[in-house]
């Protein structure tokens, strides 16, 4: 591509990005792929021959795009707003035409001198004290772009480390480094941005994570007292790292009072991450929420996120440059120049020695909008993050989270963390909106911010509009799922209940259920070859027992009580007389017991398992004949057929 075709295709990529952004209403602001999507697209190796411009840019809209998560788009509610402008577009395309690498006032003068003044610039815009600020007289600090703020506290972890083991290994010359290394702890609240996490196990050092109050606020007090707890078990402070405008809910770290409580450990750097809220600091109104900065060594916003400027433009401030560079500072001979002592090289300030040159689009972005322009920018984000907070208050099913000060609402569902979980699964899933959720106080959140540039009041009511057309939805799916499993406990209550009373019926009748003894003995086989529980003794009938029954046959301790219930004394007359006849299955009998009191002996206690086993003459009490076609082994009384209760014989369940 010469310069003529670079100004044609040039010409062709900026009506490319123009209509992009002014079309991405028109398009789904998630994409609907599965990981790896792009690999079955592709070519597995790069093109040996080169390739039409043309072919490229219509593969970009058909394979690149279709997997393009719009951040720009005015359906975008996710994390905080990633900054685009055209200044800044053009910042950047211009610092990429100039290509040069500026990690040396030497390798670029331009490059170094101008991230200087703009960092200044923006520190007195959000009003940083002077000390924080390069060119003021007497001022040992300044400021440096960084990638990100992850970057920022990593560096400024490094530079407190350093100057933490510089001042022990003074006190204590012949201890081992590693040892001491092992002493320092940082801090920072449960609220903080993973990344101070992550800047930790780069270091090598304890991080203590402190809880915040109940409006996720890290206080003063919660900071000395776990300074205080660690000191006492050997432990050395070096790092405390707070955030103005969390991550989760927008929350400010109480500043003022963890200020003040270090100021009796004098060693310990004390960091504020502002990457988010920092921004709003150039509006005068916001200046309040930046109350303790006096007391901070460090101090980062990201322009990149709340000030139109394109990523990667993370802005670092410190109090002592000195302090930071000496750190990081490596100096072979192939990047000394001669004016290393009277100027900055900002490959000192941090981790990567290249550097871009990100200061342009800073610069146009400042000089395009003015600081007049960018406060306007704010406030419009601010009210449209107002306007959705009384959306949300209208609706009395959902409830505010987090004090809405600047651009990020924080709200849910009232009830569980599942249903919120549901409820924002689905509206992703639609791709109508994207959210993201936190946990705030162990609660599961859903965070929506006011992002797009250009964003309006209609799209933040088409957002609240479609959250609750899905809220709508899913709870009258619970409700009726919550009808059906009513209905469905309900149904297996019965079924408990049914197979309780069937356990009862079946307990009465069949031995094996609740007696063990006689479910080890083994259970009878019933058929012809069953022994008759009923034997002749003389004239009377007797019913055979365990002690007299072979182990083939047997009677269950319902039918002894039932024996039992009756006097023995009773006459056979008063047998037959208004009692129906009742028949267990396992004895395969009709009985018809007297309606006699209780023998004495029997009076008072409860029939069991124990006394199951009697044999007991019932000449009187019970009435037993035979089945009429069977040979009766005895005869009872000699009474009429018609007056005596039957005993019959199955075989292989059919009656005679």
């Amino acid at each position: 591509m010469d310069s003529a075709e670079f100004r044609k295709r040039g010409m062709q990529m900026v009506e490319y990005i123009c209509n992009y952004l002014e079309s991405l209403s028109n398009r789904r602001v998630t994409p609907s792929v599965e990981p790896g999507y792009l690999r079955h697209l592709l070519p597995s190796e790069a093109p040996q021959e080169p390739e039409n411009w043309d072919d490229i840019m219509n593969d970009v809209e058909e394979k690149i795009m279709p997997g393009v998560t719009h951040w720009q788009h005015p359906r975008f509610h996710a994390y905080f707003p990633a900054g685009n402008s055209f200044p800044s577009i053009l910042g950047d395309m211009l610092g990429d035409g100039i290509g040069c690498i500026g990690f040396s006032w030497a390798a670029s003068p331009a490059c170094t001198e101008l991230e200087t003044i703009v960092l200044d610039w923006l520190g007195k815009a959000i009003g940083l004290p002077d000390h924080f600020l390069a060119l003021k007289e007497g001022s040992t600090g300044g400021g440096v772009i960084q990638t990100s703020a992850s970057e920022c506290i990593l560096v400024t972890m490094l530079a407190a480390r350093a100057q933490a083991l510089k001042r022990l290994k003074s006190q204590y010359p012949f201890v081992e480094e590693g040892h001491l290394l092992s002493k320092l702890i940082a801090y920072c609240s449960k609220e903080a941005h993973s990344c101070v996490e992550k800047a930790a196990m780069i270091c090598f050092v304890k991080l203590r994570i402190l809880e915040p109050d109940d409006n996720a606020s890290l206080r003063g007090k919660t900071v000395a007292e776990a300074m205080e707890e660690d000191e006492l078990q050997g432990l050395v402070p070096f790092f405390v790292s707070t955030t103005l405008g969390t991550t989760g809910s927008c929350a400010f770290d109480n500043l003022p009072e963890i200020g003040k409580q270090l100021q009796k450990y004098s060693y310990v750097w004390l960091h504020v991450d502002a990457a988010y809220a920092g921004n709003s600091f150039i509006c005068p109104e916001l200046k309040p929420l930046l109350k303790g900065i006096e007391y901070a060594d460090s101090f980062n916003t990201n322009p990149n996120k709340w000030l139109l400027t394109n990523f990667d433009c993370s802005t670092l401030w410190v109090r002592d440059r000195i302090r930071l560079t000496s750190a990081l500072v490596v100096d072979p001979l192939y990047l000394k120049h001669g004016y290393s002592d009277a100027a900055i090289d900002y490959r000192h300030w941090g981790v990567p020695l290249s550097r871009r040159f990100r200061s342009l689009k800073l610069w146009f972005v400042l000089r395009s909008y003015g600081i007049s322009g960018l406060q306007h920018y704010i406030r419009h984000h601010i009210k449209l993050a107002k306007l959705f907070e009384e959306l949300v208050l209208k609706d009395n099913r959902f409830e505010i989270c987090n004090e809405v000060k600047l651009g990020l609402v924080c709200f849910r569902l009232k009830g569980t963390d599942k249903l919120n979980e549901k409820l924002l699964s689905i509206i992703n899933e639609s791709g109508k909106l994207h959210m993201v959720p936190a946990s705030v106080n162990e609660r599961y959140i859903i965070r929506f911010c006011a992002v797009a540039q250009n964003a309006k009041s209609e799209d933040i009511e088409y957002a609240w509009d479609t959250i609750v057309d899905f809220a709508n939805e899913l709870l009258e799916k619970e409700q009726h799922d919550d009808i059906s499993e009513i209905a469905i406990s309900r149904k297996k209550q019965q079924d408990i209940l049914a197979q309780k009373r069937s356990f009862f019926v079946r307990m009465v009748s069949d031995p094996k259920i609740y007696n063990p003894a006689i479910n080890k003995a083994g259970t009878p086989k019933l058929s012809m070859e069953l022994v008759s529980p009923v034997v002749s003794r003389g004239s009377a009938p007797i019913i055979r027992t365990q002690s007299s029954v072979d182990h083939n046959s047997w009677i269950s301790w319902p039918l002894a009580f039932l024996f039992n219930s009756n006097s023995i004394g009773s006459s056979s007359t008063n047998s037959n007389s208004g009692n129906p006849p009742l028949r267990f299955r396992h004895l395969d009998t009709n009985v018809r017991p007297h309606s006699a009191s209780r023998r004495n002996s029997g009076a008072g206690s409860s029939p069991s398992p124990e006394n199951e086993f009697v044999t007991g003459n019932i000449s009187s009490n019970l009435n037993l004949i035979p089945n009429n076609n069977a040979q009766p082994t005895s005869t009872v009384h000699h009474q009429k057929q018609e007056q005596q209760p039957h005993l019959r014989k199955k075989s292989h369940g059919n009656e005679n």
